[in-house]
Formats: C-alpha cells, sequence, structure tokens
C-alpha cells in the first residue's frame, strides 16, 4: 500500500471515528426524550462499525439487548409499563427545565412564573 493510499484510509478512519463519535454522543443524550434516540445510536454505531472491530461487536450486542428489553417491558402489566412511562416523561420535564426551555417561555410571554426559570446559574 502507497502512503497516499495510507493516508486516506488513516483519514477515513479519523472521519468516520469523529462522525460516528459525535452521532453516538447525541443519541445517548436523546435515549430517555420522545424521539428516535435509540435509532441515532444504532446509526452512530453502525458507521463506526464501518471501520472499528469493537463498534460491530457493541453493535450486535445492543440490538439484542434493546430486543430483549422492548420484549420484558411489553410482558409486564400495564401499570409496570405506566411506570415507565411516567418516568421518562419525568425525565423530559425536569431536562427542559433545568435547560430553562419554561424559563425562555415565561420570559417571552411575560408570565412573571419566575419559580419555573431554571436552578442552574448559567441558564
Amino acid at each position: 500500500m502507497s502512503k497516499v493510499e495510507t493516508s486516506i484510509k488513516h483519514a477515513r478512519r479519523i472521519s468516520v471515528g469523529i462522525v460516528g463519535g459525535l452521532l453516538l454522543i447525541i443519541g445517548i443524550i436523546a435515549i430517555p426524550y420522545p424521539g428516535p434516540g435509540w435509532a441515532i445510536v444504532f446509526a452512530a454505531l453502525a458507521i463506526l462499525a464501518t471501520e472499528f472491530d469493537w463498534a460491530k461487536r457493541l453493535l450486535k450486542s445492543a440490538k439484542g439487548k434493546y430486543d430483549q428489553w422492548q420484549a420484558w417491558l411489553k410482558r409486564q402489566s400495564l401499570a409496570v409499563q405506566a411506570i415507565f412511562f411516567v418516568l421518562t416523561c419525568l425525565v423530559v420535564i425536569v431536562t427542559i427545565w433545568l435547560l430553562n426551555g419554561y424559563g425562555y417561555l415565561n420570559d417571552m410571554f411575560e408570565l412573571g412564573l419566575d419559580w419555573v426559570d431554571s436552578p442552574l446559574p448559567w441558564f
């Protein structure tokens, strides 16, 4: 293999690592929220799997665990499923509050509800 081919291969590997890694981080952050969190994670792992063997193994394992989780949750009573739904909603609500989503609406509509502002100092 020539130096040019080697350089191209390394550049591709680095690019795949950066793009796949960033997408994986975004997907992991998005998992508890409504939307395609798991789809993003699996897409990121598929991208990483084009260059990295560890990503191929992790993708296969993650798909299996995800399928097992979904099957387990479907077998549970409606009450257990409802608890997971409520917990997911709470994660979303608290995150929006911490990121000052409600505070922005409060300011935009001049509602005067100071208690909805994020307690985090940088928001």
